[in-house]
């Protein structure tokens, strides 16, 4: 029954990103068929076989190792501030930012990642069919912020079709940094953060080339030189550095305005009818929880956590979800968790919109024309990704 559950939820995600298609005669379904093949094929050998989850083990290991040495410089600076045992959000998580954000500058200026990109993106693009640019900015996604991302290819814009720039803004939407990785995986179970940044990067392609169709071009060429910006290896630790700290304090920021919001709302709705705002998400998203596989006893817990994310950022509904997990069955946190990682939210629209607008005033204005489209595809690809995960949990 499970199982039936989990394909129609993910037929029922198929069947509206079909239902807003631009151009329902032209909708490469090799490559959607191909990349629904390759999320079966990731979360089956992650979640199912011995090797994947020694994987899962190794890199959640491995991560969580490396950001203990960043806790050294954390500790360095604000040691004496914290006492012993108590946890402070700020300096135990988002500080935690620096330190990722910097060791990803190292990796980029090494060509690491930018290699590594470019030889995914085209692998993709070589047996799906679709553009080199798309496929390339999909895999970049994963690595880097909404804003990096579109930077890279920037190159790019000035020739870019609108269904085309549709697709790399819900990509970009769709993913998470790799910077903030180490501070989600302080929140939520850390093998579900590393699956659906995988899984994103396809669930993103999947739901906007339904949309959004386009055709290969022949002349793309990728440039990795686009994603490299510093001129020496101290260059990009201090970039880094600095990039995390702005990116700490902008989430900072937003949580203390959407968390302190959400309690004046909540308390608003409570006095006047008796039932908070977030208990009022849970039963709007409740049905979208279930038919992702969220046992009906939890749908309204998922559902608030879902909607929270939705009108606010991935941070606040993961403080929100974190004291629900213990209550909460192994397949429901592993639904939900799977949703929370993607930038896909409306403040998300004006973060785009406004990284083109730097570039090309004209695709930024674009972008914000079908900014609530390209957030629906976003969300659509985040339940994709969730009901895949809960598919195999």
């Amino acid at each position: 029954m499970d199982i039936l559950i989990g394909l129609l939820g993910v037929i029922f995600t198929i069947g509206i990103a079909f239902l807003c298609s631009n151009d329902k005669k032209n909708i490469n379904f090799k490559a959607i068929i191909i990349l629904l093949v390759l999320q079966v094929i990731v979360t089956l050998f992650m979640f199912r076989t011995t090797f994947g989850a020694k994987i899962i083990e190794v890199v959640s290991n491995g991560v969580t190792k490396v950001i203990s040495y960043g806790y050294e410089g954390i500790n360095f600076v604000v040691g004496g501030l914290i006492p012993e045992g108590v946890s402070v959000f700020f300096f135990n998580v988002l500080m935690v930012i620096i330190f990722t954000a910097t060791l990803l500058s190292i990796l980029t200026y090494i060509k690491v990642l930018p290699l590594a990109i470019k030889y995914i993106g085209g692998f993709l693009a070589k047996i799906t069919g679709l553009s080199k640019v798309v496929t390339f900015n999909s895999v970049n996604s994963i690595f880097f912020g909404q804003s990096e991302a579109i930077l890279a290819i920037k190159t790019h814009l000035d020739k870019m079709s609108n269904n085309k720039l549709f697709i790399i803004s819900t990509s970009a939407m769709a993913s998470v940094s790799a910077s903030i990785m180490g501070a989600y995986m302080t929140m939520i179970p850390p093998k579900y953060v590393l699956v659906s940044m995988l899984l994103n990067a396809l669930s993103g392609l999947v739901v906007a080339t339904i949309m959004t169709p386009i055709t290969k071009e022949d002349d793309e060429e990728i440039n990795i030189k686009d994603i490299a910006t510093s001129n020496s290896i101290f260059g990009a630790i201090g970039e880094g550095a600095l990039d995390g700290g702005k990116v700490a304090l902008i989430v900072a920021a937003q949580l203390v305005a959407f968390v302190g919001l959400m309690a004046l709302i909540n308390g608003i709705f409570t006095a006047l009818i008796n039932i908070s705002f977030s208990e009022i998400l849970g039963y709007i998203f409740a049905p979208i929880a279930f038919i992702m596989g969220v046992p009906w006893s939890e749908v309204i817990s998922a559902g608030s956590i879902m909607g929270m994310k939705l009108a606010t950022n991935e941070f606040v509904a993961m403080l929100q979800f974190q004291p629900l997990m213990p209550e909460l069955s192994a397949k429901t946190v592993a639904i939900v968790s799977s949703f929370l990682v993607s930038f896909a939210n409306f403040s998300s629209i004006g973060i785009i919109a406004g990284s083109i607008q730097a570039i090309h005033a004209e695709k930024a204005s674009i972008v914000a024309k079908y900014g609530l489209k390209i957030l629906l595809a976003a969300t659509l690809a985040s339940i994709l990704t969730g009901t895949v995960v809960g598919l195999f949990v």
